[in-house]
């Protein structure tokens, strides 16, 4: 630290001041609508994450090549993706940090899998080695989460970071995903496979009609702005396939014929595809990216605080939340799913836009998320929406995001140079060092991974080192991920370039800073020390 003051511990040695409340925070952390109200608003939660917990089995299972090989297994493997995440947010809710935040699959942990099915494809290893050879890599890194979270590491780093530090990795949490291919899909004017910019246009407008223009005319618009808008966008998509107007195949079709033919019933239960198998150079891969998975639901902690009215998250809440995100990922790896567990983004975003922060509704989104991964059909009928009605709604909720990480320097002075060099700084570096890595081992015969360790090989003396695989995978994977360049990028200069306490936004942090015996966990609960604050509303 540069300026006099011991750093702060996160802790308030005075009574903290009253967090501020956001003003469109329609239900907080604690609150309970009525129960029919909150069924709508968990599957709406649910709907924000679809795209992600989709996606990231597709993923996998096209580049195991389950789709030649089993097809009949990738509804199983999207479904095992549900259960855990179900299953992974119940216990997060209740047991873990208990902020309203959605648990499941991360992009992360997602990168460095498919570089192992990459190694092992060369092997000619089949699908099944493929995820077993996951499974291990995944309930080892889960295991070093766990020793992380719950030995108050995550906690003590705490006293260091403060807004400017928070800021870019909140921001970077949004903007780096600004290439999601929902989005930016690289078959331009394709109409076959090509972005269909009309209907994800029709579905980014239908969801700022709701949360913006007419959440003022009735409260549905205001509860129910992204169910609205995907059930609307949804239901024109399927009325244009069935009219013929949009070509089967096509990236707009809704194809229903996937829904009933599916099971009634999916088995999904631990070690289904075999036992896990060990690999040491896998499971460093896989550590890489559980490191960086850390640091996103770290700016995702703060972040949820900070829309929910609530002071920044305690070190005892940051322990809990990520020694039971190590738990999800060890959960994860037993039952197959080949990737991680992680606090979603996207859920974070949805409390953003309607103003629903309640742990109770998160948790009704879980179950219907445990209930849709055993129900065949149900789990077909979300798959069928088309990948433009989910970029339209990440167009929304990242940015919606970017921009609650942007408001964490209204605690800082803007207008010391210090402040503004290292948010500017942090935040280019965050876009432009992953774009770099997406760009390395093009043209060449081997994956990226293995571009870079042949590059690190050859620097002169340190060659030796970084040119091992262990360095190359970690360096590529975290080098890789917006939110963990940025926050190392601040964390370092907002930690040694020269600043007062005021400048930098701490006093004004250790204020609002949750104190740690503002914090009720799981254990102090059963020990019958504090409770909840009683729900805003009933739902009776």
């Amino acid at each position: 630290m540069t300026d006099e003051t011991p750093p702060d511990d996160g802790q308030n040695p005075t009574a903290p001041e009253e967090p501020e409340t956001a003003g469109f925070v329609e239900y907080g952390i604690d609150d309970k609508p009525p129960r029919k109200q909150a069924i709508l608003l968990g599957v709406q939660h649910y709907l924000t994450m679809i795209g992600a917990s989709v996606a990231i089995p597709l993923g996998l299972a096209g580049a195991m090549g389950m789709f030649e090989a089993a097809p009949n297994q990738v509804g199983r493997l999207i479904g095992t993706f549900f259960v855990v995440s179900g299953i992974a947010t119940l216990a997060q809710t209740t047991l873990g940090n208990r902020y309203p935040i959605v648990q499941g699959g991360t992009f992360s942990m997602l990168a460095p899998g498919l570089a192992i099915i990459g190694v092992l494809a060369q092997q000619g290893a089949d699908w099944q080695t493929m995820l077993v050879e996951l499974q291990g890599a995944v309930i080892v890194a889960g295991v070093v989460e766990v020793v992380i979270g719950y030995s108050g590491l995550m906690g003590k780093l705490k006293r260091y970071v403060g807004p400017v530090v928070i800021a870019p990795v909140i921001a970077l949490i949004g903007l780096a995903l600004f290439n999601v291919p929902q989005i930016a899909n690289p078959n331009f004017g394709d109409p076959g496979t090509g972005q269909n910019w009309w209907l994800l246009g029709l579905t980014m407008l239908s969801i700022v009609a709701c949360s913006q223009y007419l959440d003022r005319r009735h409260r549905a618009f205001k509860l129910f702005p992204v169910l609205l808008g995907i059930l609307f966008a949804w239901s024109v998509a399927a009325v244009l396939s069935i009219t013929g107007v949009f070509a089967a195949g096509s990236v707009s079709y809704v194809s229903l014929g996937s829904v009933t033919s599916a099971p009634l019933v999916q088995p999904v239960y631990p070690f289904q595809w075999g036992l896990p198998q060990f690999t040491p150079g896998f499971i460093v891969g896989m550590f890489a990216g559980m490191l960086a998975s850390v640091v996103e639901s770290f700016g995702d902690y703060h972040s949820v605080a900070r829309i929910a009215g609530r002071g920044a998250p305690s070190s005892r809440r940051i322990n809990d939340g990520i020694g039971m995100e190590g738990v999800g990922n060890v959960f994860a790896g037993i039952m197959g799913t080949g990737n991680g567990c992680t606090s979603y983004t996207e859920n974070v975003g949805a409390i953003a836009i309607t103003g629903v922060a309640s742990r109770y509704v998160v948790q009704i989104g879980a179950a219907v998320m445990i209930l849709v991964g055993y129900f065949g059909p149900a789990g077909q009928l979300f798959a069928t929406i088309p990948s433009p009605i989910i970029g339209g709604l990440y167009i929304v909720m990242f940015g919606q995001i970017a921009a609650v990480g942007l408001s964490q320097l209204k605690y800082v002075d803007l207008d010391a140079n210090r402040n503004v060099f290292i948010v500017g700084f942090a935040l280019f570096a965050g876009l432009a060092v992953p774009e770099y890595m997406s760009q390395v081992g093009q043209g060449m015969d081997v994956g990226g991974a293995t571009a870079l360790q042949q590059g690190l090989a050859a620097v002169p003396v340190l060659g030796g080192v970084l040119g091992t695989d262990v360095v190359a995978t970690t360096l590529f994977v975290m080098g890789g991920t917006g939110m963990v360049v940025g926050g190392i990028v601040a964390f370092v200069l907002d930690n040694t370039v020269p600043g007062t306490r005021e400048e930098r936004g701490l006093a004004a942090w250790a204020a609002l800073t949750e104190d740690d015996s503002e914090y009720v966990s799981a254990m102090d609960r059963i020990r019958g020390r504090g409770g909840d604050r009683p729900p805003a509303v009933s739902d009776d």
